[in-house]
């Protein structure tokens, strides 16, 4: 297996972006990874998307971006696990290269999710829930992740405001990010005032719906030793990924996140660390009970104590371990195809030492958790400036 590098990112600013494409919104996104290479060519494309079929009736995007990108004849294949797609997509176009089978590709991750009624985003989305046991009775993911953050509230004391404070830090962070969708703070009371979804969840502890695309550029390290231009290298040092069932029901707990533990115990092994060894973190923060969770499953807090770490400052920047410097999922926004993607480059920036008024001093490792439905795929990676 060859060392991969990351030697080129770029995304678009996300949002409501009701005048571009789904093909405008990737093609952007993948001109400015190569440009910020200065790549000239390409061997493979990978494109992480959930569901254009049903947001935008168009299937058979990856050659749809291939051949917008002026690329038609170079090989290009989709990937999809609901909200885990871009994140998988990465892993693909990783396993690509550090396999032999491609030495320059590029990962694009894409999702335009406002051409249809907040109705039939609902609906979309929902197909990554169990449409038999869970879907078919009425659950949607905000009551799904409801369940979970009440029953994590009555097993470990979590409170209302500690939720609140999630959604407070991660707007702070959206602020500095010009590219987040809601670039505005937002206080405690402000959450949890807000309108209720489900119970404990208001609109403020929710991520939006979000049109947008992100992409990297991926090549052997050797190479890019060879030919770096302008800024750091960045190296994948691991990538786990896991399962779970797909229906709340059958696990163990509500109140774990088991894929998210296993992916997370995969990508240490695999990179030789652990959650101490990380400077700066990007975890799924689809919801804020969401982001509790998936810090305990990490081990950046003990089990039932994920609340207590936002609410102590320990994961704001400047603090022990900042999670969600782009503003998460709750302020940058969540194209659900495109934002595994986006925790890459996000990453890239930090460890680069390019992300500007949110800049993690001295960033030398990072980790990012994307995850789909509740949890059923769940893919962990780990970066390290090369």
């Amino acid at each position: 297996m060859r060392d991969v590098a990351i030697i080129g990112v770029g995304m678009n600013k996300w949002g409501e972006l009701w005048k571009s494409s789904l093909r405008d919104l990737a093609v952007e996104a993948g001109l400015k990874a190569m440009a910020d290479a200065k790549a000239d060519h390409i061997d493979s494309i990978v494109v992480g998307c959930m569901s254009s079929g049903l947001f935008t009736a168009q299937e058979h995007i990856a050659p749809l971006v291939a051949e917008y990108l002026g690329q038609g004849k170079v090989p290009a294949t989709r990937v999809e696990s609901a909200c885990a797609s871009g994140g998988l997509a990465f892993r693909a176009g990783f396993a690509e290269v550090a396999s032999g089978l491609s030495d320059v590709v590029l990962v694009v991750g894409v999702e335009k999710m406002t051409d249809v009624s907040g109705d039939e985003a609902t609906f979309t989305l929902g197909t990554a829930a169990d449409q038999e046991y869970e879907s078919y009775n009425g659950a949607t993911f905000p009551g799904l992740y409801a369940m979970m953050a009440n029953r994590h509230m009555h097993e470990f004391k979590t409170t209302r405001r500690q939720l609140s404070w999630v959604a407070v830090k991660n707007h702070a962070n959206g602020m500095k990010n010009p590219n987040a969708q809601y670039r505005s703070e937002v206080t405690a009371e402000e959450v949890e005032s807000a309108v209720k979804v489900a119970d404990p969840l208001r609109l403020l502890d929710c991520s939006p719906i979000t049109d947008g695309a992100a992409a990297v550029l991926l090549c052997p390290l050797d190479t890019a030793r060879k030919k770096a231009k302008g800024h750091g290298l960045v190296k994948v040092l691991g990538i786990g990924q896991a399962t779970d069932t797909m229906a709340l029901h059958s696990r163990r707990s509500l109140c774990e996140l088991a894929a998210v533990s296993e992916a997370g115990a995969r990508a240490y092994k695999a990179a030789g660390k652990g959650p101490s060894d990380m400077n700066c973190a990007e975890v799924h923060d689809c919801f804020t009970i969401a982001e509790i969770m998936a810090a305990e499953a990490l081990g950046f807090a003990a089990k039932g104590k994920g609340g207590r770490l936002a609410e102590s400052g320990a994961s704001s920047l400047g603090g022990k371990i900042p999670i969600n410097t782009s503003g998460g999922l709750k302020s940058k926004g969540h194209p659900v195809g495109a934002t595994g993607v986006a925790q890459i480059v996000e990453l890239t920036e930090q460890l680069r030492g390019e992300a500007g008024p949110r800049q993690v001093k001295r960033a030398r490792t990072g980790l990012a958790q994307n995850m789909g439905g509740t949890g059923a795929s769940c893919v962990v990676s780990i970066l390290g400036a090369a």
